[in-house]
């Protein structure tokens, strides 16, 4: 006895509910229209939802599994539905295994129509659902959990460290629930920008203010990186918009684990004139 259902979705006769939802749905991926288009890819498309359409269904299943191809007539069932013309395929199912189909092949008339599936077909194709998340300067940075809200559940998810805007995390089982399976949610990472940083690749940019003192003789300043507190050292004779490189205290690489540098602008605080003590008032009008 031919068994050429199962051979339509590749799978033996004794898969189980949940190997032949698999097949099924790496095949639909595979011949869906909107990605394949070689000629003849949207007729094995349907032939592969009506095969699912019924060994999906257990008292589908279990009447083909007792008659096999004699149900068409002994012909495959790649031949049968080529063989329909302009009928009405879905009831012609209808009337070979009793019952209604889920609606795969309503709003077209006979195999070969051309209006879009509904239950597992061209509208149940993708069961990743896309979203996108807007997540803080600092989380992008060091990662971490942050929670989100996404057609009214609320979750966290786990941020790597480093990274980037526009970077798609894949959320296992979140996406749609269908009886082709479970699909994932696609989150678009957005990053809030920040007002003490600029990021460009690795790399960090902001700024640090001295007094005019140590950027004319030098000393030390104590600057907050995302790291740690680094005591940084003021050359003397430093200049306004002089930049100083922290290698190694930028971002870290989301996939090479590498950290990049952090670029510190130098902005020198000018005293207030009428603060300086009278004799320093006049020796630097005097000797400037």
């Amino acid at each position: 006895m031919n068994n050429s259902l199962y051979e339509t979705l590749g799978v033996s006769k004794g898969a189980s509910a949940e190997e032949i939802k698999k097949a099924y749905r790496k095949l639909a991926r595979q011949y869906h229209p909107d990605i394949n288009k070689d000629a003849g890819a949207e007729e094995k498309f349907k032939e592969i939802n009506a095969a699912y359409e019924i060994l999906n269904d257990p008292n589908k299943r279990r009447q083909y599994d007792t008659y096999g191809d004699n149900m068409f007539g002994g012909q495959s069932f790649h031949d049968f539905t080529r063989n329909q013309g302009n009928a009405n395929f879905e009831d012609i199912i209808n009337s070979i295994f009793g019952g209604g189909f889920s609606g795969s092949f309503s709003g077209f008339s006979g195999f070969g129509g051309g209006s879009r599936f509904s239950s597992t077909g061209f509208d149940d194709f993708s069961l990743d659902t896309k979203s996108s998340v807007t997540v803080p300067f600092k989380i992008a940075v060091l990662g971490g959990e942050y929670s989100i809200k996404v057609s009214g559940s609320t979750f966290k998810v786990k941020i790597p460290a480093g990274i980037t805007d526009g970077k798609i995390l894949r959320l296992k089982g979140k996406g749609k629930t269908t009886r082709a399976g479970q699909g994932d949610l696609l989150l678009s990472v957005k990053i809030e920008p920040d007002p003490s940083y600029k990021r460009e690749g690795d790399d960090l940019y902001s700024k640090i203010e001295i007094p005019l003192k140590t950027a004319l003789f030098g000393g030390s300043v104590s600057v907050k990186t995302f790291k740690k507190e680094v005591n940084l050292k003021i050359a003397p004779n430093s200049k306004n918009g002089q930049k100083i490189r922290l290698k190694g205290y930028g971002v870290q690489n989301i996939d090479s684990k590498i950290y990049g540098d952090l670029y510190l602008q130098v902005s020198v605080i000018l005293p207030d004139v009428d603060s300086l003590d009278p004799e320093l008032k006049e020796a630097l009008q005097t000797k400037l």
